[in-house]
């Protein structure tokens, strides 16, 4: 139960740093051999952590499968998989049935002979810095624009400066020839630059490749690996990071990925008009001292009054058992169509705070219950030393945290997608298993906060129960 900030804890924090990601998996840390994930988990999905070098050799394993096949260098092989999204087979397919159109659909032309009349000439005259060099001092890619290799070398530095690199074309106007690897690197100046555009060109190759992304996670050089192309959970091994493997944004389920940005741009341009919102404190409605909420659980409890409510709608608590669905479903004003456009704007708010408040709450939960987490670590500790059981003991409180924040991560997306749902049958469903969920997870929480004085039993019971109602809803609604 939640009350006022000021109340004083009989719990010391642990100084170990906990985040949402450790122990959002912990829970899915089983033996893959006894269980079917795809039957229990709608979120699964077979991904594999892949090191740099791992990948360099995944992709050069492309190179060399296209360059046996076409007779084709490596560089030009680049060049067609890169612009082709590394589908061997359908560059096979294209360049035997017409390999010149697929040579300049890829920007990379057939060569060109130079000019006639400059063929026997031993000085030629730079397009670009219009100084006369010997013949040698010139150099061209397969269109034939020649330019002499000082201006190559001053353009490749200026365009990976700028942090291009496979799209670094001819210098000739109009001309969109790309340039090859082999062709960059003999003329780079320098070794850091050559270095630079090669650590550019990997990460292109990466970004181009439809069953591989980037951890997003800080500093994280690991690249995931999927066979299958949705929008499922991506967890990266080494940094912790969760992300949604479609789109490389935070993990988004039941939501899809269009409906994830489109309500991250909602809320990044009604920042301002949803300020007010993200004030920790409300007044208990009874008597109406400012209260601040410091757990995760919206069952309030004010220390001045002893009045229980509910921290969303400020309504007493008692009525949430039968009609928590009412708390969270907003109400559609049926005649607004016949409204005046003023009225029709501040309907369109009003349902806008109502789904954001409720988005916002769950994010500020997530976080308070890592404090929660970190109490628990600090009561087992205390239990182990003094042989009040061991770890494995008491390792139930952990399970049921690790499944809190997981149904209440669920819980905040499943708001965006009830946003954008259009009003009907379906949408009253979503609502109804979107209810359910809340109440089992506020129960979850409540169980938690008073871990001391709740049975074991009802503990895990309670646990099984709120995700039972978690995959039901995703089952569901996920991809559907």
């Amino acid at each position: 139960m939640s009350s006022e900030t000021n109340a004083e804890s009989d719990m010391e924090y642990s100084e170990d740093d906990c985040s949402y990601e450790d122990y959002y998996n912990s829970v899915d840390d089983c033996d893959s051999e006894q269980v079917d994930f795809k039957k229990v988990d709608p979120e699964h999905h077979m991904l594999d952590c892949l090191s740099v070098e791992e990948v360099e050799r995944l992709l050069n394993e492309s190179v060399e499968a296209l360059c046996n096949e076409l007779e084709v260098v490596p560089s030009l092989a680049k060049v067609l998989l890169h612009t082709h999204e590394w589908a061997v087979g359908r560059v096979i397919s294209q360049f035997r049935s017409n390999s010149s159109q697929l040579l300049i659909s890829s920007c990379v032309k057939p060569a060109i002979p130079p000019v006639q009349h400059q063929e026997n000439l031993t000085y030629m005259t730079c397009p670009v810095c219009i100084a006369t060099h010997p013949r040698e001092k010139f150099c061209s890619l397969a269109c034939g624009h020649m330019f002499c290799k000082d201006c190559w070398a001053m353009h490749f530095e200026v365009q990976i400066s700028l942090g291009v690199s496979t799209g670094i074309a001819c210098m000739a106007q109009d001309c969109g020839v790309l340039t090859p690897e082999d062709f960059v690197l003999s003329l780079a100046p320098r070794p850091q630059l050559r270095e630079k555009y090669q650590m550019f060109c990997f990460r292109d190759y990466v970004k181009s490749h439809p069953h591989l992304r980037f951890c997003p996670g800080l500093n994280c050089n690991v690249v995931m690996l999927s066979k299958e192309l949705k929008a499922k959970k991506a967890f990266c091994t080494q940094c912790k990071t969760m992300f949604c493997f479609n789109c490389s944004l935070d993990y988004h389920a039941p939501s899809d990925c269009n409906t994830i940005k489109r309500w991250l741009t909602k809320c990044a341009d009604d920042s301002e008009t949803a300020n007010y919102i993200s004030a920790h404190t409300k007044d208990c409605p009874k008597c109406h001292v400012c209260i601040e909420k410091n757990g995760g659980c919206n069952h309030m409890q004010c220390r001045n009054c002893k009045h229980n409510f509910c921290w969303m709608c400020l309504g007493d608590w008692k009525a949430h058992g039968a009609e928590y669905y009412e708390c969270s479903r907003y109400k559609e004003n049926p005649n607004i169509a016949n409204e005046s456009a003023h009225a029709q704007a501040r309907e369109a708010l009003k349902k806008y705070l109502h789904y954001y408040e409720r988005w916002e709450n769950h994010s500020k939960s997530l976080k308070l219950e890592e404090q929660t987490v970190q109490q628990i670590k600090y009561r087992i500790n205390e239990k182990v030393m003094t042989c009040s059981g061991t770890w494995i003991d008491w390792q139930y409180l952990m399970d049921a945290a690790a499944l809190l924040a997981k149904c209440r991560y669920t819980l905040q997306y499943t708001y965006p997608y009830a946003y954008y749902l259009e009003p009907g049958p379906r949408k009253e469903l979503f609502e109804y298993q979107q209810a359910q969920l809340e109440a089992e997870i506020e129960n979850l929480s409540w169980k938690i906060e008073h871990a001391e004085t709740t049975h074991r039993g009802d503990l895990e019971n309670q646990i099984d129960i709120a995700e039972k109602r978690r995959t039901t809803l995703l089952k569901d609604f996920f991809e559907s």
